[in-house]
């Protein structure tokens, strides 16, 4: 499977699991310049902002320990531009979904309240 069919994948996935744990999901890709929120939910007054990582083996690493600073940074100033748009009172949560796909299965693990929103 190719890297962006992959990734796809499990961005469908990810939206699927947040819809069975009752997220309402608002937005999937939503991008501001370069950078890009894979999914923006909201679950009661909590707009959860949600990167999803995909491998096909957590052989090397998790996924979700691709996940560092500078891409936090990054969805940490997108969802500061889209909470300005929103103009709405919520606190923002940032998870991380990890998905490992091998061999037609597939594993979820949801960090919930993965990393703050420090922009250093």
């Amino acid at each position: 499977m190719s890297t962006k069919r992959l990734g796809n994948a499990g961005e469908r996935i990810a939206v699927e699991h947040l819809r069975a744990k009752g997220y309402t999901i608002l937005h999937t890709n939503w991008r501001w310049g370069h950078k890009e929120l894979d999914v923006v939910a909201q679950q009661g007054q909590t707009l959860v902002v949600v990167e999803v990582k995909t491998r096909q083996s957590d052989y090397w690493q998790e996924p979700h320990e691709a996940v560092r600073q500078r891409k936090q940074r990054h969805m940490v100033e997108a969802a500061d531009a889209y909470v300005g748009r929103l103009e709405a009172d919520l606190d923002v949560r940032f998870d991380i979904i990890s998905i490992v796909w091998n061999h037609g299965r597939y594993a979820v693990e949801h960090i919930e309240d993965a990393f703050g929103p420090t922009l250093r």
